[in-house]
Protein backbone atom coordinates (compact mmCIF):
# COMPACT_ATOMS: atom_id res chain seq x y z
CA UNK A 1 0.00 0.00 0.00
CA UNK A 2 1.15 3.44 -0.86
CA UNK A 3 0.81 5.86 1.85
CA UNK A 4 4.10 8.07 1.78
CA UNK A 5 3.00 11.73 0.20
CA UNK A 6 5.94 11.18 -2.24
CA UNK A 7 4.01 7.65 -3.42
CA UNK A 8 1.02 10.09 -3.70
CA UNK A 9 2.62 12.58 -6.22
CA UNK A 10 4.43 9.72 -8.35
CA UNK A 11 1.13 7.75 -9.09
CA UNK A 12 -0.94 11.07 -9.86
CA UNK A 13 1.29 13.57 -11.03
CA UNK A 14 4.01 14.44 -13.55
CA UNK A 15 7.48 14.39 -11.24
CA UNK A 16 9.67 15.83 -10.86
CA UNK A 17 9.74 18.57 -13.57
CA UNK A 18 11.80 21.77 -14.80
CA UNK A 19 10.67 23.68 -12.39
CA UNK A 20 10.81 21.37 -9.04
CA UNK A 21 12.75 18.42 -7.55
CA UNK A 22 13.21 16.23 -4.42
CA UNK A 23 16.37 15.65 -2.67
CA UNK A 24 16.37 14.47 0.85
CA UNK A 25 13.15 15.05 1.35
CA UNK A 26 12.80 18.54 0.51
CA UNK A 27 12.01 20.42 -2.44
CA UNK A 28 13.53 22.92 -4.69
CA UNK A 29 12.43 25.01 -7.08
CA UNK A 30 14.48 26.11 -10.02
CA UNK A 31 17.01 24.40 -7.88
CA UNK A 32 16.72 26.77 -4.77
CA UNK A 33 16.75 24.98 -1.67
CA UNK A 34 13.73 26.81 0.00
CA UNK A 35 14.05 25.46 3.30
CA UNK A 36 17.54 26.73 3.46
CA UNK A 37 15.96 29.93 1.55
CA UNK A 38 13.24 29.80 4.94
CA UNK A 39 15.99 28.84 7.91
CA UNK A 40 17.37 32.00 6.58
CA UNK A 41 14.61 34.38 6.17
CA UNK A 42 11.31 32.57 7.81
CA UNK A 43 7.51 32.65 7.09
CA UNK A 44 5.41 33.83 5.64
CA UNK A 45 7.69 34.97 2.69
CA UNK A 46 7.41 36.46 -1.02
CA UNK A 47 9.79 34.79 -3.69
CA UNK A 48 10.88 36.38 -6.76
CA UNK A 49 12.97 34.10 -8.87
CA UNK A 50 14.20 37.02 -11.55
CA UNK A 51 16.50 34.79 -14.24
CA UNK A 52 12.80 33.41 -14.95
CA UNK A 53 11.65 36.68 -16.29
CA UNK A 54 14.38 36.67 -18.89
CA UNK A 55 13.83 32.57 -19.69
CA UNK A 56 10.18 32.97 -20.30
CA UNK A 57 10.69 36.21 -22.48
CA UNK A 58 13.57 34.76 -24.63
CA UNK A 59 11.19 30.96 -25.08
CA UNK A 60 8.22 33.37 -26.36
CA UNK A 61 11.11 35.20 -28.59
CA UNK A 62 12.64 32.13 -30.24
CA UNK A 63 9.09 30.35 -30.89
CA UNK A 64 8.33 33.71 -32.90
CA UNK A 65 12.10 33.34 -34.86
CA UNK A 66 11.49 29.76 -35.96
CA UNK A 67 7.77 30.58 -36.65
CA UNK A 68 8.79 33.64 -38.79
CA UNK A 69 11.67 31.34 -40.78
CA UNK A 70 9.72 28.11 -41.35
CA UNK A 71 7.19 30.34 -42.77
CA UNK A 72 9.50 32.84 -44.57
CA UNK A 73 7.42 35.42 -42.90
CA UNK A 74 8.62 39.32 -44.44
CA UNK A 75 8.01 41.10 -40.97
CA UNK A 76 9.34 41.38 -37.51
CA UNK A 77 7.84 40.21 -34.21
CA UNK A 78 8.26 42.85 -30.97
CA UNK A 79 7.89 41.08 -27.36
CA UNK A 80 6.06 44.04 -24.81
CA UNK A 81 5.93 43.70 -21.22
CA UNK A 82 2.43 44.58 -19.96
CA UNK A 83 3.54 46.53 -16.36
CA UNK A 84 0.29 45.70 -14.76
CA UNK A 85 1.21 42.34 -14.38
CA UNK A 86 3.70 43.55 -11.94
CA UNK A 87 5.04 46.93 -11.63
CA UNK A 88 7.73 46.63 -9.35
CA UNK A 89 11.14 48.17 -10.87
CA UNK A 90 12.88 44.63 -10.72
CA UNK A 91 10.60 42.96 -12.26
CA UNK A 92 10.43 45.96 -15.19
CA UNK A 93 14.50 46.16 -15.32
CA UNK A 94 14.92 42.56 -15.49
CA UNK A 95 12.65 42.27 -18.62
CA UNK A 96 14.31 45.44 -20.24
CA UNK A 97 17.62 43.01 -20.17
CA UNK A 98 15.99 41.28 -23.46
CA UNK A 99 15.49 43.82 -25.73
CA UNK A 100 11.60 44.75 -25.01
CA UNK A 101 8.79 46.95 -25.77
CA UNK A 102 6.43 48.23 -22.96
CA UNK A 103 2.66 48.33 -22.63
CA UNK A 104 1.33 51.26 -19.99
CA UNK A 105 -2.69 51.23 -19.32
CA UNK A 106 -2.67 54.32 -16.82
CA UNK A 107 -1.41 57.64 -16.59
CA UNK A 108 0.70 56.31 -13.46
CA UNK A 109 1.96 53.47 -15.57
CA UNK A 110 3.72 56.42 -17.46
CA UNK A 111 5.47 57.43 -14.43
CA UNK A 112 7.37 54.36 -14.53
CA UNK A 113 9.06 55.20 -18.12
CA UNK A 114 9.88 58.85 -16.94
CA UNK A 115 11.67 57.07 -13.84
CA UNK A 116 13.63 54.42 -15.85
CA UNK A 117 14.66 57.42 -18.36
CA UNK A 118 15.88 59.51 -15.50
CA UNK A 119 17.98 56.46 -14.19
CA UNK A 120 19.07 55.78 -17.92
CA UNK A 121 17.31 52.40 -17.49
CA UNK A 122 15.76 53.66 -21.52
CA UNK A 123 16.12 56.15 -23.46
CA UNK A 124 13.92 58.18 -25.33
CA UNK A 125 14.05 55.73 -28.51
CA UNK A 126 12.03 53.01 -26.07
CA UNK A 127 9.03 51.82 -27.19
CA UNK A 128 6.24 52.09 -25.42
CA UNK A 129 1.92 51.04 -26.41
CA UNK A 130 0.19 53.16 -24.36
CA UNK A 131 -3.34 51.35 -23.95
CA UNK A 132 -6.81 51.13 -22.00
CA UNK A 133 -9.20 53.97 -21.54
CA UNK A 134 -7.47 57.32 -21.28
CA UNK A 135 -7.97 60.03 -18.91
CA UNK A 136 -7.06 63.91 -19.26
CA UNK A 137 -3.73 62.60 -17.29
CA UNK A 138 -3.11 59.53 -19.00
CA UNK A 139 -3.11 61.51 -22.21
CA UNK A 140 -1.07 64.49 -20.91
CA UNK A 141 1.84 62.71 -20.26
CA UNK A 142 1.55 60.69 -23.37
CA UNK A 143 1.65 64.17 -25.15
CA UNK A 144 4.61 65.56 -22.64
CA UNK A 145 6.52 61.95 -23.82
CA UNK A 146 6.11 62.71 -27.35
CA UNK A 147 6.67 66.50 -27.32
CA UNK A 148 9.87 65.23 -25.46
CA UNK A 149 11.48 63.24 -28.21
CA UNK A 150 10.01 60.35 -27.36
CA UNK A 151 9.13 59.40 -30.91
CA UNK A 152 8.03 55.55 -30.19
CA UNK A 153 5.66 56.11 -28.07
CA UNK A 154 1.99 54.90 -29.71
CA UNK A 155 -1.38 55.62 -28.02
CA UNK A 156 -4.07 52.79 -28.90
CA UNK A 157 -7.11 54.83 -29.41
CA UNK A 158 -9.90 52.98 -26.87
CA UNK A 159 -12.76 55.59 -27.81
CA UNK A 160 -13.38 58.58 -30.52
CA UNK A 161 -12.16 61.37 -28.07
CA UNK A 162 -8.75 60.63 -27.58
CA UNK A 163 -7.18 61.26 -30.88
CA UNK A 164 -8.83 64.82 -30.03
CA UNK A 165 -7.04 65.13 -27.08
CA UNK A 166 -3.66 64.22 -28.42
CA UNK A 167 -4.14 66.79 -31.42
CA UNK A 168 -4.58 69.33 -29.06
CA UNK A 169 -1.57 68.45 -26.88
CA UNK A 170 1.37 67.48 -29.63
CA UNK A 171 2.67 69.55 -31.47
CA UNK A 172 4.37 67.16 -34.09
CA UNK A 173 3.87 63.93 -36.06
CA UNK A 174 2.82 61.26 -34.42
CA UNK A 175 1.61 57.51 -34.55
CA UNK A 176 -1.39 56.04 -33.31
CA UNK A 177 -3.35 52.77 -32.83
CA UNK A 178 -6.92 51.54 -32.94
CA UNK A 179 -8.20 48.91 -30.69
CA UNK A 180 -10.66 46.78 -31.81
CA UNK A 181 -13.36 46.31 -29.74
CA UNK A 182 -13.49 42.44 -29.89
CA UNK A 183 -16.92 40.10 -28.81
CA UNK A 184 -16.79 38.60 -25.84
CA UNK A 185 -16.69 34.58 -25.12
CA UNK A 186 -20.44 33.96 -25.39
CA UNK A 187 -20.38 33.27 -21.17
CA UNK A 188 -19.56 36.23 -20.50
CA UNK A 189 -22.56 38.94 -19.17
CA UNK A 190 -21.59 41.14 -21.95
CA UNK A 191 -21.66 41.23 -25.48
CA UNK A 192 -19.08 43.36 -26.79
CA UNK A 193 -15.85 44.93 -25.02
CA UNK A 194 -15.98 47.46 -23.25
CA UNK A 195 -12.40 48.73 -24.75
CA UNK A 196 -11.64 49.73 -27.65
CA UNK A 197 -13.54 50.41 -31.30
CA UNK A 198 -16.26 48.53 -32.95
CA UNK A 199 -15.80 46.37 -36.02
CA UNK A 200 -17.77 48.22 -38.38
CA UNK A 201 -16.44 51.62 -37.34
CA UNK A 202 -13.03 51.17 -37.69
CA UNK A 203 -12.89 51.86 -41.39
CA UNK A 204 -15.33 54.38 -41.11
CA UNK A 205 -13.34 56.66 -38.61
CA UNK A 206 -10.47 55.99 -40.38
CA UNK A 207 -11.26 57.85 -43.57
CA UNK A 208 -13.29 60.72 -41.57
CA UNK A 209 -10.41 61.58 -39.31
CA UNK A 210 -7.34 59.99 -39.60
CA UNK A 211 -6.62 60.05 -43.13
CA UNK A 212 -5.70 63.25 -44.02
CA UNK A 213 -4.79 64.19 -40.21
CA UNK A 214 -1.83 66.74 -40.32
CA UNK A 215 -0.16 64.96 -37.65
CA UNK A 216 -1.50 61.34 -36.59
CA UNK A 217 -0.27 58.48 -38.29
CA UNK A 218 -2.06 55.38 -38.06
CA UNK A 219 0.50 52.47 -37.57
CA UNK A 220 -0.92 49.44 -35.22
CA UNK A 221 -4.12 47.54 -35.01
CA UNK A 222 -4.73 46.28 -31.26
CA UNK A 223 -6.78 42.81 -31.30
CA UNK A 224 -6.79 41.22 -27.44
CA UNK A 225 -9.34 39.06 -26.33
CA UNK A 226 -9.66 38.08 -22.60
CA UNK A 227 -9.80 34.16 -22.78
CA UNK A 228 -5.92 34.58 -23.94
CA UNK A 229 -4.58 32.85 -26.53
CA UNK A 230 -6.22 29.27 -26.97
CA UNK A 231 -6.74 26.75 -29.75
CA UNK A 232 -10.36 27.36 -29.93
CA UNK A 233 -13.01 28.05 -32.46
CA UNK A 234 -13.82 31.30 -30.61
CA UNK A 235 -9.96 32.32 -30.87
CA UNK A 236 -9.29 31.78 -33.93
CA UNK A 237 -12.95 33.11 -35.35
CA UNK A 238 -12.13 36.37 -33.67
CA UNK A 239 -8.53 36.71 -34.91
CA UNK A 240 -9.84 36.43 -38.01
CA UNK A 241 -12.31 39.01 -37.61
CA UNK A 242 -9.55 41.31 -36.81
CA UNK A 243 -7.51 40.29 -40.02
CA UNK A 244 -10.47 41.21 -41.96
CA UNK A 245 -10.13 44.80 -40.31
CA UNK A 246 -6.42 44.79 -41.07
CA UNK A 247 -6.53 44.04 -44.80
CA UNK A 248 -9.42 46.53 -45.38
CA UNK A 249 -7.31 49.36 -43.74
CA UNK A 250 -4.15 48.04 -45.08
CA UNK A 251 -5.61 48.65 -49.02
CA UNK A 252 -6.36 52.40 -47.88
CA UNK A 253 -3.88 53.23 -45.60
CA UNK A 254 -0.97 51.52 -46.44
CA UNK A 255 0.88 53.41 -43.43
CA UNK A 256 -0.71 50.62 -41.40
CA UNK A 257 2.53 47.92 -40.87
CA UNK A 258 1.56 46.64 -37.22
CA UNK A 259 -0.62 43.88 -35.65
CA UNK A 260 -0.73 43.42 -31.91
CA UNK A 261 -2.39 40.28 -31.05
CA UNK A 262 -2.35 41.70 -27.26
CA UNK A 263 -1.49 38.69 -24.61
CA UNK A 264 -2.78 35.56 -23.12
CA UNK A 265 -0.10 32.78 -22.92
CA UNK A 266 -0.98 30.69 -19.99
CA UNK A 267 1.25 30.00 -17.18
CA UNK A 268 1.52 26.65 -15.73
CA UNK A 269 -1.03 26.21 -12.94
CA UNK A 270 -0.57 22.70 -12.09
CA UNK A 271 1.55 19.81 -12.44
CA UNK A 272 -0.42 18.55 -15.29
CA UNK A 273 0.09 21.40 -17.54
CA UNK A 274 -0.47 20.64 -21.04
CA UNK A 275 0.33 23.43 -23.51
CA UNK A 276 2.05 23.37 -27.10
CA UNK A 277 3.34 27.32 -27.20
CA UNK A 278 5.11 26.42 -30.59
CA UNK A 279 2.19 24.80 -32.25
CA UNK A 280 0.25 28.00 -31.75
CA UNK A 281 2.71 30.54 -32.31
CA UNK A 282 3.69 28.81 -35.64
CA UNK A 283 -0.16 28.73 -36.41
CA UNK A 284 -0.75 31.90 -35.44
CA UNK A 285 2.18 33.35 -38.05
CA UNK A 286 1.24 30.78 -40.07
CA UNK A 287 -2.65 31.87 -40.42
CA UNK A 288 -1.79 35.76 -40.47
CA UNK A 289 0.60 34.71 -43.37
CA UNK A 290 -1.65 32.91 -45.52
CA UNK A 291 -5.06 35.49 -44.94
CA UNK A 292 -2.54 38.79 -46.09
CA UNK A 293 -1.72 36.64 -49.56
CA UNK A 294 -5.21 35.97 -49.77
CA UNK A 295 -6.20 39.21 -49.80
CA UNK A 296 -3.46 40.58 -51.46
CA UNK A 297 -1.94 43.06 -48.68
CA UNK A 298 1.59 43.35 -47.07
CA UNK A 299 1.95 41.07 -44.19
CA UNK A 300 2.80 43.37 -40.52
CA UNK A 301 5.12 43.23 -37.96
CA UNK A 302 3.55 41.53 -35.08
CA UNK A 303 3.66 42.22 -31.33
CA UNK A 304 2.48 40.77 -28.43
CA UNK A 305 1.91 41.91 -24.86
CA UNK A 306 2.14 39.47 -22.03
CA UNK A 307 2.36 39.86 -18.93
CA UNK A 308 1.33 37.42 -16.92
CA UNK A 309 3.67 34.43 -19.09
CA UNK A 310 6.36 37.12 -18.52
CA UNK A 311 6.50 37.36 -14.63
CA UNK A 312 3.94 35.02 -13.26
CA UNK A 313 6.10 31.74 -13.09
CA UNK A 314 9.47 33.72 -11.08
CA UNK A 315 6.77 33.94 -7.88
CA UNK A 316 6.60 31.93 -5.02
CA UNK A 317 4.61 32.22 -1.44
CA UNK A 318 6.07 30.26 1.45
CA UNK A 319 3.77 29.57 4.48
CA UNK A 320 4.35 27.38 7.49
CA UNK A 321 1.48 25.20 8.94
CA UNK A 322 1.14 26.67 12.43
CA UNK A 323 -2.31 24.69 13.76
CA UNK A 324 -5.09 21.64 12.39
CA UNK A 325 -8.34 22.21 13.24
CA UNK A 326 -10.86 18.96 13.51
CA UNK A 327 -14.28 20.55 12.81
CA UNK A 328 -16.40 17.27 11.89
CA UNK A 329 -15.52 13.38 11.36
CA UNK A 330 -14.10 14.23 8.19
CA UNK A 331 -12.72 18.39 8.15
CA UNK A 332 -9.33 19.09 8.68
CA UNK A 333 -8.23 22.51 8.60
CA UNK A 334 -4.14 23.23 8.21
CA UNK A 335 -3.78 27.05 9.37
CA UNK A 336 -0.77 28.77 7.54
CA UNK A 337 0.81 31.81 8.96
CA UNK A 338 -0.84 34.26 6.83
CA UNK A 339 -3.97 34.93 4.60
CA UNK A 340 -4.54 33.79 1.21
CA UNK A 341 -6.81 37.54 0.93
CA UNK A 342 -3.73 38.90 1.86
CA UNK A 343 -1.30 37.28 -0.21
CA UNK A 344 -2.82 35.30 -2.77
CA UNK A 345 -6.03 37.64 -3.59
CA UNK A 346 -6.96 35.88 -6.49
CA UNK A 347 -7.63 32.59 -4.81
CA UNK A 348 -11.13 33.83 -3.54
CA UNK A 349 -11.57 36.52 -5.43
CA UNK A 350 -11.65 34.40 -8.85
CA UNK A 351 -11.39 31.31 -7.70
CA UNK A 352 -7.82 30.92 -9.09
CA UNK A 353 -5.61 28.14 -8.36
CA UNK A 354 -1.68 27.30 -8.14
CA UNK A 355 0.70 24.90 -7.85
CA UNK A 356 0.96 24.43 -4.04
CA UNK A 357 3.52 21.75 -2.71
CA UNK A 358 4.56 20.94 0.50
CA UNK A 359 8.59 21.80 1.04
CA UNK A 360 9.53 18.76 3.31
CA UNK A 361 8.17 15.71 4.85
CA UNK A 362 7.87 14.19 1.61
CA UNK A 363 8.66 10.60 3.33
CA UNK A 364 5.66 10.92 5.87
CA UNK A 365 2.18 9.52 5.37
CA UNK A 366 -0.31 11.58 4.02
CA UNK A 367 -3.60 13.43 4.47
CA UNK A 368 -6.80 14.97 2.87
CA UNK A 369 -7.31 18.71 4.35
CA UNK A 370 -8.39 21.88 3.70
CA UNK A 371 -6.16 25.18 4.45
CA UNK A 372 -7.21 27.94 5.78
CA UNK A 373 -6.11 31.66 6.50
CA UNK A 374 -5.59 34.00 9.88
CA UNK A 375 -8.82 36.47 9.00
CA UNK A 376 -12.15 35.84 10.19
CA UNK A 377 -13.54 35.70 6.87
CA UNK A 378 -14.62 32.56 6.15
CA UNK A 379 -13.47 32.76 2.35
CA UNK A 380 -9.85 32.73 3.36
CA UNK A 381 -9.16 29.63 2.45
CA UNK A 382 -7.93 27.31 -0.32
CA UNK A 383 -9.66 23.83 -0.57
CA UNK A 384 -8.54 22.31 -4.15
CA UNK A 385 -5.90 22.03 -6.94
CA UNK A 386 -6.14 21.73 -10.59
CA UNK A 387 -5.44 19.01 -11.18
CA UNK A 388 -7.95 17.03 -8.00
CA UNK A 389 -10.61 18.48 -6.25
CA UNK A 390 -8.62 17.85 -2.92
CA UNK A 391 -5.66 18.67 -1.10
CA UNK A 392 -3.11 15.92 0.30
CA UNK A 393 -0.64 17.08 2.65
CA UNK A 394 2.09 15.35 4.44
CA UNK A 395 0.18 14.59 7.84
CA UNK A 396 -0.15 17.34 10.65
CA UNK A 397 2.71 16.88 13.83
CA UNK A 398 3.03 19.16 16.78
CA UNK A 399 6.73 17.93 16.84
CA UNK A 400 7.61 17.87 12.83
CA UNK A 401 6.93 21.44 11.65
CA UNK A 402 4.95 21.42 7.93
CA UNK A 403 5.89 23.82 4.79
CA UNK A 404 4.14 24.55 2.07
CA UNK A 405 4.41 26.76 -1.28
CA UNK A 406 2.48 28.40 -3.91
CA UNK A 407 4.08 28.80 -7.16
CA UNK A 408 3.86 30.61 -10.04
CA UNK A 409 2.26 33.23 -8.00
CA UNK A 410 4.46 36.68 -9.74
CA UNK A 411 1.67 38.37 -11.44
CA UNK A 412 -1.09 40.51 -10.33
CA UNK A 413 -1.12 39.42 -6.36
CA UNK A 414 0.72 42.05 -4.92
CA UNK A 415 -0.89 44.52 -6.48
CA UNK A 416 -4.66 43.41 -6.57
CA UNK A 417 -3.84 42.60 -2.67
CA UNK A 418 -2.54 45.87 -1.85
CA UNK A 419 0.90 45.65 -1.39
CA UNK A 420 2.56 47.51 1.46
CA UNK A 421 -1.11 48.56 2.36
CA UNK A 422 -4.25 48.04 4.70
CA UNK A 423 -5.33 44.21 4.77
CA UNK A 424 -8.40 42.31 5.63
CA UNK A 425 -7.81 42.35 9.67
CA UNK A 426 -4.97 44.26 9.29
CA UNK A 427 -3.21 41.00 8.41
CA UNK A 428 0.52 41.93 7.33
CA UNK A 429 2.01 41.58 4.04
CA UNK A 430 5.18 39.19 4.33
CA UNK A 431 8.53 39.84 3.75
CA UNK A 432 9.07 39.83 0.21
CA UNK A 433 13.10 38.81 -1.16
CA UNK A 434 14.73 38.56 -4.45
CA UNK A 435 17.00 35.59 -5.77
CA UNK A 436 19.08 35.90 -8.63
CA UNK A 437 22.35 35.06 -9.76
CA UNK A 438 25.81 35.77 -9.61
CA UNK A 439 28.26 35.40 -12.88
CA UNK A 440 29.80 31.63 -11.40
CA UNK A 441 25.36 30.80 -10.76
CA UNK A 442 25.46 30.72 -7.70
CA UNK A 443 22.45 31.73 -5.77
CA UNK A 444 22.02 35.34 -4.07
CA UNK A 445 19.67 36.87 -2.22
CA UNK A 446 18.42 40.05 -1.60
CA UNK A 447 15.58 41.58 0.71
CA UNK A 448 13.35 43.56 -0.84
CA UNK A 449 10.61 45.01 1.79
CA UNK A 450 10.89 43.49 5.19
CA UNK A 451 7.49 42.26 6.94
CA UNK A 452 5.03 45.27 7.58
CA UNK A 453 5.19 45.90 11.65
CA UNK A 454 2.14 47.23 13.43
CA UNK A 455 3.36 50.47 13.70
CA UNK A 456 3.54 50.61 9.46
CA UNK A 457 0.10 49.32 9.67
CA UNK A 458 -1.31 52.01 12.78
CA UNK A 459 0.60 54.91 10.60
CA UNK A 460 -1.67 54.18 7.23
CA UNK A 461 -4.84 54.10 9.46
CA UNK A 462 -4.01 57.18 11.07
CA UNK A 463 -3.10 56.32 14.60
Amino acid sequence: MKIKYSELIDQTLYFPTEEFNVADNQLSFHDIPLMEVIEEFGTPLKVSYLPKISQNIQRAKAWFKEAIEINDYKKSYRYCYCTKSSHFSFVVEEALKNDISMETSSAYDIEIIKSLYAKGKVDNSVEVICNGFKTDDYLENISELINKGFENITPILDNYRELDKLSENIDKKFNIGIRIAAEEEPKFEFYTSRLGIGYKDIIPYYAQKIANHPNARLKMLHFFINTGIKDTAYYWNELYKCLRVYARLKKIAPEVDSLNIGGGFPIKTSLNFDYDYQYMVNEIVSQIKKFCEEEGVEEPNIYTEFGSFTVGESGANLYKIISQKRQNDREKWNMIDSSFMTTLPDTWAISRKFIMLPLNRWEDTYERVFLGGLTCDSDDYYNSEQHTNAIYLPIFSDTKPLYIGFFNTGAYQETIGGYGGVHHCLMPQPRHILIDKDEEGNFKYEIFREKQEPQDILKILGY
